[in-house]
């Protein structure tokens, strides 16, 4: 396969990341109507680009050796994943469905490198962090969220709800925008190491560095996915899932955003969609357990489980595909 059809195939998948997983960050902040949905994205998008520029690689490096073997794999392997990862995400998209791109392309990945070399294709050092996160990310933003609307609602117990609405309708946008910052910081990181493990099996460069261009252009990639901006996914997150005043938005952004921020530093490829997902059902949950529209939020969920299988599989099928053709 072509290095420069693997590319393109990457930054469509940065751009459905952006059409479709960066919703995620400014739902809560368009429900509750603290800014209007073009003006949410437009920050979203250029904070986006921020993020992904400007924390590090970390999560780059993972993705980039740390799921499949750079001594095994090949360049369709690679194609064939990330055009598997980017096909899920925009049927997800279709739907309303807030998928995670980071399980999809892990998952494509996996699948794309075991039709490529069996086992011994697989790396497990970035595999099971990524693993690890699937179980504790959601865990807890779920509690995060909870405890810190719980500790907002005692520290505002007397105020007026005018007051308290003032208040956090301005902090709203601050967490809105570490929100978007967030997404970029560690999905924006994604395609880097993708575009990174393409140029080193392409024999463009004889280590895996992520060069100031790949950020560059992956960043902007994503931005402009952002720009699009998916409204059926708002919908679900921000106004199907619970009832959300701004101060209820603060605090999910912020308790998502930061386990986010902290999961790039640690190069851990999070998903946003289970942090602010999750972190939503922590904050509706504090006022009573049935202020969470469960039945929605089980669509939630059994999205993010059909995710695995189904790359994998995708990922698999494409890969033998990508290896007939070329």
């Amino acid at each position: 396969m072509p290095l420069e059809l693997v590319i393109a195939f990457t930054l469509l998948f940065q751009f459905a990341n952006g059409w479709t997983d960066a919703p995620n960050a400014i739902a809560t902040v368009v429900s509750t109507r603290v800014l209007r949905p073009y003006h949410a994205v437009g920050m979203a998008a250029v904070l986006n680009l921020v993020g992904a520029l400007v924390t590090g690689t970390a999560v780059a490096k993972t993705i980039a050796e740390g799921i499949v073997s750079p001594r095994v794999v090949s360049l369709e392997t690679v194609g064939a994943a990330v055009l598997a990862a980017a096909l899920w995400a925009m049927g997800a998209q279709v739907y309303g469905m807030p998928s995670s791109e980071t399980h999809a392309l892990v998952a494509s990945l996996l699948g794309a490198g075991f039709a490529s070399g069996g086992f011994g294709a697989l790396e497990w050092s970035g595999t099971q962090k990524v693993v690890y996160s699937l179980f504790t990310s959601p865990v807890i933003a779920f509690g995060a969220g909870f405890l810190l609307m719980v500790l907002i609602y005692r520290a505002f117990r007397r105020a007026r709800p005018r007051t308290v609405r003032r208040v956090f309708g301005r902090g709203q946008i601050v967490s809105a925008a570490f929100m978007a910052f967030s997404h970029g910081s560690n999905d924006g990181q994604k395609g880097m190491g993708i575009i990174a493990l393409a140029l080193f099996l392409g024999g463009k460069q004889s280590e895996l560095t992520i060069p100031l261009w790949v950020m560059i252009l992956v960043a902007s990639t994503i931005g402009l996915g952002s720009a699009v901006g998916g409204w059926r996914v708002i919908r679900t997150i921000g106004l199907r899932m619970t009832k959300l005043e701004p101060v209820n938005g603060f605090a999910a952004e912020t308790a998502a955003a930061a386990i986010i921020v902290g999961a790039s530093r640690l190069g851990i490829p999070v998903s946003t969609t289970h942090a602010i997902g999750s972190s939503i059902m922590g904050v509706g949950a504090t006022r009573r357990l049935s202020a969470v529209r469960w039945g929605v939020a089980g669509e939630v969920i059994g999205t993010w489980v059909l995710t695995w299988p189904a790359c994998m599989l995708l990922g698999f099928l494409l890969g033998k595909l990508a290896h007939a053709i070329f």
